[in-house]
């Protein structure tokens, strides 16, 4: 996959996509992490004790201190750099990039968008490119003639109220059609370096899992997720447990067996091997 570069002056360095290494480094087991036998559970039931659980720590994570210091610290030595998989090249690609992702993979954005930000990577090159343009090449991606028509609408403000920049600011950013909460912690963690942390499915299905961070809404589950991380791993944080979540902690059946944190983690679903 191609690396693009992020042009914002507050970013730490980042590519647009994660290179094969990100995803082998997420996927890869701590040699220090012991086998554990437990049996494994039925998929009904192992959800309905891992609901159970998660309502009654009422938002509160199920590990100390030291636990989470542990878990991020060894996330952080297996992918100390993590990037988006989203192939981009300056903060108005990423938005666009964030906004189309949606209900869609990232390899699936990233398909769609290559020809799209081959004709127009700037928002004045977005709006005179046209709904109907923008739509052609998106087709491939789901809700495509919303997104469409959401990605030329907020090309117009940004050319109207913002000179054509990307905003660092949530409020601005929020305003945007198609962006949220969610994408704008995208936004600003990753073009403009803040600790955001956007919770997505997988962070949502991770954090409430393994009873990290459980809460019954993603707005929660970032809440609860600002106040266990500590300060130094929030600027990745988001990134490692995405990664997690799709290459590891998958949803139908997760791959505790290869899991760099399998000892630590309290899910009532966790299984391995003995």
């Amino acid at each position: 996959m191609k690396t693009a570069k992020t042009v914002s002056p507050g970013a730490r360095k980042a590519s647009g996509a994660a290179s094969p290494k990100v995803a082998k480094a997420a996927l890869k087991p701590a040699a220090a992490a012991p086998a554990v036998a437990v049996r494994r559970p039925t998929k009904a039931k192992a959800n309905t004790r891992a609901a159970e659980t998660a309502a009654s720590l009422g938002g509160v994570t199920a590990y100390s201190p030291a636990e989470i210091e542990a878990i991020f610290s060894r996330f952080e030595a297996a992918d100390p750099d993590p990037r988006s998989e989203l192939v981009y090249s300056n903060p108005f690609t990423l938005l666009v990039a964030v906004v189309l992702s949606a209900q869609a993979t990232d390899a699936g954005v990233n398909k769609a968008t290559r020809g799209l930000f081959a004709m127009a990577d700037t928002p004045a090159a977005m709006l005179a490119l046209g709904e109907d343009r923008v739509r052609d090449a998106i087709k491939t991606i789901g809700l495509f003639r919303n997104k469409a028509k959401n990605v030329v609408a907020l090309s117009r403000i940004l050319v109207e109220r913002h000179g054509g920049e990307v905003p660092a600011n949530r409020a601005a950013l929020e305003e945007l059609p198609g962006v949220g909460r969610k994408t704008a912690n995208v936004v600003l963690n990753v073009a403009f370096g803040e600790p955001t942390i956007a919770v997505d499915t997988h962070i949502f299905r991770v954090a409430n899992r393994i009873l990290l961070a459980p809460g019954k809404t993603p707005d929660a589950v970032e809440e609860a997720l600002e106040r266990i991380v500590p300060p130094r791993f929030r600027q990745h944080a988001h990134h490692w447990l995405i990664l997690h979540g799709r290459y590891t902690c998958v949803a139908r059946r997760p791959l505790c067996e290869r899991c760099i944190i399998a000892d630590l983690c309290k899910s009532p679903e966790k299984v391995l091997a003995a």
